[in-house]
């Protein structure tokens, strides 16, 4: 098992109606990690003021992703509240001050090469590990980037100041989001992400593809890059949504 850091959140913002955001720090740790990796969160069942019946353990531990990167004794995890989230809604219930067990980061969700042209699609909480690799990407990336986002109106947009600020300082990124439940006001694609790719991709079969969201989203996203000729060993994937992966992952 890997080692266990106690830390302490320094600070929560409330981000969208449903997610707020967490500062972790620890008082003599530096967290080394590649950026798009996840954290486990370790608390007691019965501290959980949501009852799952079909989880016996007296444990409660759910991967987290931190948007920050790598180096510092901080990470930060956006998190989203479910109704029935077992840690997702003890999470929401943590203030400045409170202590939290965390383990090592770790996870398949990593840049492979930043030399190459990249896509990172996403839905969801399945933005986080997306934020952390696409920083380190424009800082240190020489390819293009092309970051696709999943929502279902504006409202539950998070990370809009940062993913706008990153594509104006960086003429190698663009970001296009995608909402499944836009107004009229909304002037942008909308329907589901992955159904824009081609609309702002002209070769799928040269950059590497990054993916993670709601299952259903990252299951058809992969058949259709294996349609468009995509090369299936730079295709990285993590399913990230509902209690059991992204409060999990929120």
């Amino acid at each position: 098992m890997s080692d266990i850091h106690e830390v302490t959140v320094t600070s929560v913002h409330q981000m969208t109606p449903n997610v707020k955001q967490f500062v972790l720090e620890s008082d003599d740790y530096t967290f080394e990690f590649d950026p798009g990796q996840h954290t486990h969160v370790h608390f007691p069942r019965e501290e959980s003021p949501a009852v799952d019946d079909e989880e016996s353990s007296d444990e409660v531990v759910r991967p987290y992703t931190s948007t920050a990167l790598p180096g510092t004794r901080k990470i930060t995890l956006a998190i989203k509240r479910y109704p029935d989230g077992t840690a997702s809604t003890w999470m929401h219930e943590r203030t400045p001050g409170d202590t939290i067990e965390i383990d090592e980061l770790g996870g398949n969700l990593y840049l492979r090469d930043l030399d190459s042209d990249a896509a990172f699609v996403s839905t969801g909480t399945g933005i986080t590990p997306m934020i952390a690799m696409v920083k380190q990407y424009v800082e240190e990336g020489s390819g293009q980037a092309t970051f696709f986002f999943g929502e279902k109106d504006e409202e539950h947009i998070f990370y809009r100041e940062t993913l706008d600020q990153l594509e104006a300082q960086n003429d190698n990124l663009e970001v296009v989001y995608v909402l499944s439940e836009a107004d009229d006001e909304w002037s942008g694609p909308e329907g589901h992400v992955q159904d824009h790719l081609e609309e702002h991709l002209d070769d799928f079969g040269d950059r590497d593809f990054y993916i993670c969201g709601v299952p259903e989203m990252v299951v058809e996203t992969q058949d259709y890059l294996d349609e468009q000729g995509a090369d299936e060993e730079r295709v990285y994937v993590e399913g990230w949504e509902g209690d059991e992966v992204s409060d999990e992952s929120a």
